[in-house]
């Protein structure tokens, strides 16, 4: 079956938490949306011509405030980076940081990430797919929710290409083995040995402010790289 077709409402893995739209955020998306936003369409999208060239292409999957996606945009500027978010105060932050630093090698969806796989990227377009701190879900009722399920990484699969890199972090034990069983249950991936160690951050991840806040609860930071085989 094509899974553009397929439009089974499915669960969730997020709660839309919008917290306070500030004045300043919604400027942002008045200001900014028109050059670094992408609406969601639901057809394939041009890469290539969204952004001006061709280059290697990240997405980072619930960026929060984007410290890590402008950091990475800006550390790394022969890359190309899209972010997905749907909290849109979040976007609207990222959105004012990006018009501070005036980098142009990133782009923003504020909708949900499966939609935006499976309708807007063809196979094989992406180098590489990070997903830093997601929700764990950590009550065992509401374990369904997560996003690192076998179906979600098969998709992921499908859209980076052979070779490209899977990038995973979390500060929750319970979800740290919960995706090292998912993964290891994925033929389509396997450990990176140059990074097999998750207890080591790598270089391209910045300690973001989330992260610092769950180690001063004494939580552990696991960093899970597979790459697309």
């Amino acid at each position: 079956m094509d899974d553009r077709n397929d439009r089974a409402a499915p669960i969730r893995s997020f709660v839309l938490r919008q917290g306070r739209f500030t004045p300043a955020q919604q400027r942002a998306f008045d200001l900014h949306w028109s050059r670094w936003g992408l609406d969601y369409t639901g057809t394939l999208r041009d890469l290539d011509r969204t952004f001006g060239r061709r280059a290697p292409r990240v997405l980072e999957i619930g960026f929060g405030n984007g410290e890590q996606l402008l950091h990475a945009a800006q550390a790394e500027p022969d890359r190309d980076f899209i972010g997905i978010e749907v909290h849109r105060p979040g976007v609207g932050r990222l959105l004012n940081g990006l018009a501070d630093a005036d980098v142009d090698n990133v782009r923003v969806y504020a909708h949900d990430a499966v939609d935006v796989l499976r309708d807007e990227f063809a196979a094989a377009t992406l180098d590489e797919v990070r997903i830093f701190f997601p929700d764990p879900w950590h009550k065992k009722r509401h374990h369904k929710r997560r996003l690192i399920q076998p179906a979600f990484l098969a998709l992921l699969a499908t859209r980076v290409r052979d070779g490209g890199r899977l990038h995973l972090a979390t500060d929750w034990a319970g979800y740290a083995e919960h995706m090292r069983e998912a993964l290891e249950g994925m033929p389509q991936w396997r450990v990176d040995a140059r990074h097999a160690d998750p207890s080591i951050r790598p270089p391209w991840r910045i300690e973001t402010h989330f992260e610092l806040r769950g180690r001063r609860l004494g939580h552990g930071v696991w960093d899970f790289v597979y790459e697309r085989i």
